[in-house]
């Protein structure tokens, strides 16, 4: 019995032995193969970061590339923005000088203007003009001046010892006037002014004189321009004449009032108007009229230096926070 529990327990060791001899192959198998995994996953690691370093480097070429374009062309475009505000600065500075120059202009423009209204003034001082007479009324006699003379004679009381020296007489430029239309008036030349003042006081002191129906009007020969600006004050002699106020039309184109209180002389429509408007009188305010060198003036550039940037850039923030400050404001409200 002994023999064959010794004979079965060395049978059994042989067992376990040849059991534990496959464990360690098995186990040694095992871990071959986990190294070659892992010696094929650090290969393809080690492929994947050459990759990726290839493609950073390209990348990076492509960045510095593309880097060294965006400075090209930002310098390109400081350059040009330099040159444009050059330019800008050199347009800014030629329009002002020619701004300069345009006032200039119009202020000479307008003393030429004004030596010759005086001079076409002073070419008439020696005519008048006579409105009212009805268009024909002249046609029976020999010429227009024997006309004239006969009829300020008749009308004004002028003695023959007066020799009114009537150089030439004729109907304002232009064609006749129809039947229904206000005629043409007539334009008189004498040989002196002092005879054609000595009629011109003569026909005011009458207060005119009636021909065929129609009263007709003594007045000096104004030039056009000083006409204009003489009818201007048609409105405000109306409302003279309403409130039966003293004033008298002094040349070239004045207006004299003689108030209860004071007398004002007014050098335009527009100031009597407003002056007028302002002692509370019925009349419509005449605006003002605009010259060339006002409308230069208007529209002229104005330089500002380095204390008004200052202040305008100031400005402007001071300007930008209360906007933020009033949004805010609006935001919180409920």
């Amino acid at each position: 019995m002994p023999k064959s529990k010794s004979k079965s327990t060395l049978l059994s060791r042989q067992s376990m032995s040849r059991e534990e001899d496959t464990i360690e192959d098995d186990t040694a198998s095992y871990s071959g193969s986990d190294a070659s995994l892992a010696a094929n996953d650090l290969a393809n690691e080690t492929v994947n970061l050459q990759t990726i370093l290839v493609e950073l480097r390209k990348l990076r070429q492509e960045n510095g590339e593309g880097f060294r374009e965006v400075k090209e062309e930002v310098k390109n475009i400081n350059r040009r923005l330099d040159e444009a505000e050059t330019r800008i600065l050199e347009a800014e500075n030629r329009i002002q000088e020619l701004e300069e120059v345009a006032m200039k202009l119009s202020k000479v423009q307008d003393e030429f203007e004004a030596k010759l209204v005086e001079l076409e003034g002073r070419s008439r001082r020696e005519n008048l003009r006579l409105h009212g007479i009805v268009e024909g009324s002249e046609d029976s006699s020999p010429s227009i001046p024997a006309f004239i003379e006969n009829l300020l004679r008749e009308k004004l009381d002028i003695p023959t010892s007066l020799d009114l020296s009537i150089e030439r007489a004729h109907r304002s430029l232009g064609p006749r006037a129809p039947p229904e239309a206000p005629p043409r008036s007539i334009i008189v030349k004498f040989a002196t002014s002092k005879v054609k003042d000595e009629i011109l006081k003569r026909a005011w002191q009458k207060k005119g004189f009636m021909v065929a129906g129609k009263k007709v009007i003594v007045d000096h020969d104004y030039a056009p321009d000083v006409l204009k600006r003489r009818r201007e004050y048609l409105e405000v002699k109306r409302v003279l004449r309403e409130k039966k106020i003293r004033f008298q039309t002094p040349f070239p184109a004045k207006l004299r009032v003689f108030y209860e209180n004071n007398t004002r002389v007014y050098n335009s429509a527009a100031e009597a108007s407003k002056d007028m408007a302002d002692r509370g009188f019925q009349v419509t305010v005449i605006q003002p009229s605009t010259t060339w060198v006002d409308k230069i003036r208007n529209t002229m550039w104005t330089k500002l230096g380095k204390n008004d940037k200052d202040h305008s850039r100031n400005g402007a923030r001071e300007g930008y926070k209360k906007k933020l400050d009033e949004f805010r404001r609006g935001q919180t409200q409920p």
